[in-house]
């Protein structure tokens, strides 16, 4: 019984047929890694893209499986191997596609049509449950784990993380397969000829979405808020994220720039934000949620003790306007005029705006002629001062 069922096993088992990998063809895949990020254990997205031709290899890795962290990908992959493969297999990810159509047939998403148009290289994806049609990648993304991520790996920010997997990429260039001639650098550099070339104007890798600024000045972006100005609270905005920021727009102008999380139900506030509001209901400024983890300067409590005491209940209010003149300007200007009203022995808020703005105002050049020598031609007759003489000799007399 065991001999039939090992035969039949043996029968029913699937064979392969070797394929052969022109040059400038490409593979892609995802795949999961462990590494200790900031002192704790986190899986990260592990982006591959290889070169069966040359057997080259290059990784990365994001916070998460995005769209965003797929086009970084593609962009960071084709600078590494420096130029743009004619076609490239894919998987059927929702991230490029919208719609499986037929054994080939795919309706593809904007933002991959997107990356695309920009590199303008061909795509091919794997019949549905047949990632073997993408063995190479497939190999290789555990090649690039075991090699690359052993052992987990202990960083303080991604961004170093890749810049180590880079350099284990080109590292790993100088080696030489078993049936190749030459290195994987060597292939490499046969293959770059027949390339696409990199498109002069970078790709931008982000994703874009509308959004409704809430009462409280919040806008929801990929399970998180983050804060806009008051004054756009119950607007419509265009929220713009990518791998390392989140830019939020009203019309054509960018009204809040804040730093990406890639947690989830976390919260991102600009102080900044919500002070016009605060000005105008001041009692909520020692409660105000935004203010909590802001930390400023002491010569800001300074003043704040000092315009409490000389205006009493409006002291808040124009401790606040003070803090407005961030809308303008940095931390360590606005710093700079406090701590010099304050040396000063001036405590008011219109005080402190006039000492930034003088700081901040811009000397006057000198006015040369050496470089308008067209200038230096020009001849400007000198006033007659005639008339202005007889009225001074008329005065006296």
């Amino acid at each position: 019984m065991k001999e039939a069922v090992r035969e039949w096993r043996r029968k029913s088992a699937e064979v392969f047929v070797p394929l052969s990998h022109p040059p400038a063809e490409a593979q892609v895949d995802f795949g999961q890694a462990d590494i200790i990020l900031r002192g704790e254990l986190a899986t990260v997205a592990l982006f591959v893209m290889t070169l069966p031709y040359s057997d080259a290899i290059f990784c990365c890795v994001f916070p998460r499986e995005c769209t965003e962290a797929f086009q970084d990908g593609h962009r960071r992959a084709f600078e590494f191997f420096g130029g743009v493969p004619k076609r490239i297999s894919y998987d059927n990810s929702k991230i490029a596609i919208k719609k499986v159509l037929g054994p080939r047939a795919r309706e593809l998403t904007r933002e991959f049509l997107r990356l695309q148009s920009h590199y303008l290289f061909a795509h091919h994806f794997c019949l549905v449950r047949r990632a073997n049609e993408k063995g190479h990648v497939e190999n290789l993304l555990g090649f690039g784990r075991r090699n690359f991520l052993v052992p987990v790996p202990r960083v303080d920010a991604i961004a170093t993380l890749n810049t180590q997997l880079e350099s284990d990429g080109r590292e790993d260039l100088q080696r030489t397969r078993r049936g190749k001639a030459g290195s994987k650098a060597e292939l490499l550099a046969e293959e770059r000829c027949q390339f696409l070339a990199l498109p002069a104007e970078r790709f931008e890798a982000r994703r874009v979405r509308t959004a409704l600024a809430r009462s409280l000045s919040l806008v929801r972006f990929d399970r998180n808020d983050y804060s806009v100005p008051t004054d756009y609270a119950h607007h419509d905005v265009t929220v713009i994220g990518d791998i390392e920021q989140v830019r939020i727009l009203f019309s054509d102008q960018v009204i809040a720039t804040h730093a990406r999380h890639w947690g989830k139900h976390h919260v991102t506030f600009d102080p900044v934000h919500y002070l016009a509001l605060l000005e105008r209901k001041p009692g909520a400024f020692d409660v105000a949620r935004p203010l909590e983890q802001w930390q400023l300067p002491d010569c800001f409590a300074v003043l704040r003790r000092r315009l409490e005491n000389e205006w009493e209940g409006e002291g808040t209010r124009r401790f606040i306007k003070v803090l407005r003149l961030l809308e303008s300007a940095t931390l360590p200007q606005l710093t700079d005029a406090v701590e010099h009203a304050l040396s000063i022995g001036v405590d008011d808020d219109d005080a402190v705006r006039l000492i930034l703005e003088h700081r901040r105002e811009q000397p006057v050049a000198l006015f040369r002629l050496d470089d308008r020598p067209h200038l230096a031609l020009v001849q400007v007759q000198p006033p007659n001062l005639s008339g202005y003489r007889c009225l001074l000799a008329g005065g006296a007399a």
